[in-house]
């Protein structure tokens, strides 16, 4: 039997950005069941009493979409007893590693030639479309086992916000949430307590100055333009979510029923 977590959430101290996805809305009535999906940042800073409640909710899965670069500056996932590990990175293994060490390390005018402008938020929308295009047998690998048996099922990449926020809005998609929903989910990730904790190597005086936060705010908020460009895309591409399920990611309809099934009450 699913255990039902407690609507308060919990106070995770190294765990950045947890929260069960269950409750939200499908169109045709129905609502994401709690206790089976939750999503979250990387788990590699998991104090013992983050991994006893996180043990707690009888975890099947954890998947884990960093990439090799992230996995080495940030350390592997704490391990749970009893839970499978599945790491699909939805970026390249060192994608991104000379632009974060830049974020890092770089001085003020570094930062501004590669940051402003809105160069920063257009890096984020790239990204985005990239993923949706290009990272299908992923998504689908993920769809099929939560139909499978991974269920409940833990979802993060980095910051649990863009790589994990994408597969959590795909699995959403896939069950008919509405998609006003999903976008307030999604943007759940800007509060305080949720936010990313921005690494700066703090060797200038500029390390954290307004001007430098400023910059660096695109590549760590959820912004409604980002989660649109991945929903274009879709659009774009195959012409709608329904074709995206059938032919981008194979989805049945037999598979899509049992994801209700297992997700939805």
């Amino acid at each position: 039997m699913t255990q039902q977590v407690p609507s308060t959430e919990p106070e995770l101290t190294g765990v950045r950005n947890f929260r069960d996805v269950g409750g939200l809305p499908t169109v045709d009535g129905r609502r994401v069941r709690h206790g089976v999906l939750f999503r979250s940042g990387h788990l590699a800073h998991a104090t013992e009493e983050d991994a006893a409640f996180l043990a707690s909710l009888d975890l099947h899965t954890i998947f884990d979409f960093r990439n090799a670069a992230d996995q080495k500056l940030e350390g592997p996932d704490v391990e749970l007893p009893g839970v499978r590990n599945v790491n699909l990175p939805l970026t390249d293994p060192a994608d991104g590693a000379e632009f974060w060490k830049m974020v890092r390390d770089g001085d003020l005018d570094q930062l501004r030639a590669i940051l402003s402008d809105g160069k920063a938020a257009n890096r984020m929308i790239t990204a985005y479309r990239a993923i949706i295009k290009e990272r299908t047998a992923e998504h689908t690998q993920v769809l099929r086992s939560l139909a499978e048996d991974s269920v409940p099922a833990l979802m993060h990449c980095a910051a649990g916000k863009d790589r994990a926020g994408l597969s959590i809005a795909v699995t959403l998609l896939t069950l008919g949430v509405e998609r006003e929903a999903i976008l307030a989910d999604y943007l759940e990730s800007n509060a305080k307590h949720r936010r990313y904790k921005v690494h700066r190597s703090g060797n200038s005086a500029s390390a954290y100055s307004p001007e430098v936060m400023e910059l660096l705010s695109p590549l760590f908020e959820a912004r409604a333009e980002y989660l649109a460009a991945a929903f274009e895309t879709i659009e774009e591409i195959w012409g709608g979510v329904e074709t995206y399920l059938e032919k981008g990611l194979g989805v049945s309809p037999e598979l899509r029923e049992r994801l209700r099934e297992r997700l939805l009450d």
